[in-house]
């Protein structure tokens, strides 16, 4: 098969063996796999993959059909439209993944599109709703709003019945993210003079979370998720003790398997629920040839995109 890999910092799409599913897993032919900011990172050597996840292959989510099952597996077959994560190799002509880790394809989803759903969806869900606690009338603010895990989370937080800033550079994407259902957008600069927020979804890093300390309501919580514009900050602890706030951060990849198992299950439950009501969208930025995928990287990594840059085998 045809696969992405990582030659000491170049993209590159090389021959790979087809892999096998084990007894518990899911061989699953790619119709669309997302670019993610872990992507980035594993390429510039500062995310190693997980045990036994090859180092110089990376995605993280995909979308496709089953082509075999393992003998273990009973609720899945050959044929199904399924979607999920996995520790890394997802950019490729063909994945294996835990039976447990994917989730169906919505009826009238493009799969391709899907490809974009399951990393953003399943991050989103669980940095909202485990890790934030976000609640009915909670103000939530969404920073680097525009990327796939922003935009999932817009439209997660209205659905529970939050009130949304979404936060992103570029005014030309505003208009999109307020039809996705954001009560108001700002740019970054902006952000702090929007507060008060009851949660942070932090997706941009650093120099984000160091403006925001004086913006938050009484017993806000912030949760860091991404760190693309730096990892390390000054931290005013009297700003945060006199909000009773809370500052964590999370990441899916490292989690043990049943931490993973959990997460999807409560976001595809959430997902049935939209998608049946036609309530959830995955923007697309841009779509590209597997065997174009050093061009996706330096797309994707440009940014300045609305929604998800997806690699297609």
């Amino acid at each position: 098969m045809q696969a992405v890999t990582i030659d000491d910092g170049t993209i590159r799409v090389a021959d790979r063996p087809d892999p096998a599913p084990g007894p518990d897993e899911l061989l699953v032919r790619v119709a669309g796999a997302g670019l993610n900011g872990a992507d980035l990172l594993q390429r510039a050597g500062h995310y190693p993959a997980p045990a036994g996840i090859p180092d110089d292959q990376p995605g993280l989510e995909f979308a496709g059909t089953v082509t075999a099952v393992g003998d273990r597996v009973v609720d899945h077959a050959p044929g199904d439209r399924v979607m999920g994560i996995v520790g890394g190799a997802a950019q490729a002509e063909l994945v294996t993944t835990p039976a447990d880790l994917v989730l169906g394809v919505p009826d009238g989803w493009d799969l391709v599109h899907a490809g974009g759903a399951p990393e953003a969806l399943i991050t989103a869900h669980d940095a909202l709703f485990t890790q934030g606690r976000l609640g009915p009338g909670d103000r939530l603010l969404v920073t680097g709003a525009a990327g796939g895990v922003g935009t999932a989370a817009i439209q997660l937080a209205v659905a529970t019945g939050a009130e949304v800033v979404a936060s992103a550079r570029g005014e030309d994407r505003h208009d999109a993210l307020r039809s996705l259902g954001a009560a108001e957008v700002v740019l970054p600069d902006d952000q702090a003079a929007a507060g008060p927020f009851d949660v942070v979804l932090e997706l941009v890093g650093a120099p984000s979370v160091a403006t925001l300390l004086r913006s938050l309501a009484t017993g806000a919580r912030i949760v860091v998720i991404g760190v693309g514009a730096g990892s390390r900050l000054e931290l005013d602890l009297l700003a945060l003790m006199g909000a009773r706030a809370t500052l964590r951060g999370s990441t899916l990849r490292a989690r043990p398997l049943a931490d993973r198992v959990t997460a999807t299950r409560s976001a595809g439950h959430v997902l049935g629920t939209l998608a049946a009501r036609d309530a959830y969208t995955v923007p697309v930025a841009a779509i590209h040839d597997l065997g174009d995928a050093a061009t996706a990287y330096d797309d994707f990594d440009r940014g300045g995109h609305l929604g998800k840059v997806i690699l297609a085998p």
